[in-house]
């Protein structure tokens, strides 16, 4: 596929919920293609959200054009959402997803699967256990919430917040974005070892090419393959022997979530459209 493909339009809807609505794009499947089911994307977390909408648009209409219909859905207090982060709680992003999960179980009789990036792959198995899914599509999915806030807090030097003291009465300023201490403390409690979904996984992982010397040493040796961080394998290998389904696809490309530019990662979107789930046997 090529990533400057002609867009499909996606439906702009306002989703009422608690405290407000929620906002949201759904990516119809494509008219004249076979209906293979339906995707509830589950955003990352603060700046990560916005340097990875085009790359979610990119595989949202890719997945449309393979038949899927694809909901993203903007959590209470991110995007373009009713309230404020520091208002927002882990349980009212599973309410989120609850509803969104209800209104594409009204419009698609198929089969239903989770997609998450980052912590938003943490809050899909989290929800996973409520929702039963059909399949569970994972990006660079945080293994930890604590080390994953530990990212954020060390780009303002307050890694302290998180360091097991108790947590503070008031919001903590994390990137750039201020979320309550009772969001902090749920988020630093999950772990993706704990969160085997019950459904078949697919697990996508970028890994940066080679350069230089090092590309020069890859190609001597016939060694171009993409390989997943080995903190990666050793979780993968655990959900496995506890009887998950898990397919691995380490791919070449840059974080596009964290690059200072808004970036595309094309080894990414082949390779998850190429992967895309099919119906339950």
């Amino acid at each position: 596929m090529t990533v400057d493909a002609p867009a499909l339009a996606a439906l702009p809807f306002f989703l009422n919920a608690d405290e407000g609505e929620r906002f949201c794009l759904y990516h119809a499947p494509e008219m004249g293609t076979p209906s293979r089911g339906a995707i509830l994307y589950v955003h990352p977390f603060a700046e990560e959200l916005n340097k990875s909408r085009r790359m979610v648009a990119l595989q949202a209409r890719a997945y449309a054009q393979a038949g899927f219909g694809v909901l993203q859905i903007d959590l209470f207090g991110c995007g373009d959402s009713s309230g404020e982060l520091p208002q927002a709680g882990w349980d009212t992003w599973l309410s989120d997803l609850a509803r969104a999960w209800q209104w594409l179980q009204a419009r698609h009789a198929g089969p239903r699967y989770l997609w998450g990036l980052r912590l938003g792959a943490l809050l899909a198995l989290d929800f996973a256990t409520q929702a039963h899914p059909d399949g569970v599509i994972l990006w660079q999915p945080a293994l930890s919430g604590r080390a994953h806030l530990h990212q954020f807090a060390r780009l303002q030097s307050a890694a302290r917040l998180f360091s097991g003291t108790p947590a503070v009465e008031q919001s903590a300023e994390i990137a750039g974005y201020l979320m309550s201490p009772a969001l902090s403390a749920t988020i630093g409690q999950l772990e993706a070892a704990t969160l085997a979904p019950r459904c078949p996984v697919q697990w996508m992982e970028l890994s940066p090419a080679p350069q230089g010397a090092a590309a020069e040493y890859a190609s001597s040796a016939g060694n171009h393959q993409a390989a997943l961080q080995p903190a990666s394998e050793l979780l993968i290998e655990r959900w496995r022997q506890g009887g998950a389904r898990v397919q691995a696809y380490p791919v070449h490309g840059e974080a596009f979530w964290s690059s200072s530019e808004i970036g595309v990662a094309p080894e990414l979107l082949a390779a998850t459209t190429a992967a895309a789930p099919r119906e339950p046997t």
